[in-house]
């Protein structure tokens, strides 16, 4: 196995990692910032306020993008994994 090889595996994981985790990172992201504009133009400092919205909204993403995040995940670990004798050379 080359150096090159190691590295080749090591970012195709860190981009499988990315897309899977982009949907619920980018909806925790916009939830947190619409409610923190409502509470800075209501003035309301509840911590809980940010976090409920956050929590329904992920649900909903992992929900909705779960097959694909599974089917991602599957396909990259099935590809490794195959991969593997032939990187072993």
């Amino acid at each position: 196995m080359t150096p090159e090889s190691v590295i080749e595996f090591g970012q195709h994981a860190l981009y499988v990692a990315m897309m899977v985790a982009a949907p619920l990172l980018l909806t925790a992201l916009a939830v947190g910032l619409i409610i923190g504009v409502v509470q800075a133009a209501t003035q309301i400092n509840e911590m809980t306020l940010s976090f409920i919205p956050k929590v329904i909204a992920m649900a909903a993403v992992a929900l909705i993008a779960g097959p694909w995040m599974l089917r991602t995940l599957v396909q990259f670990t099935r590809q490794l994994i195959e991969s593997l004798p032939g990187a072993v050379k």
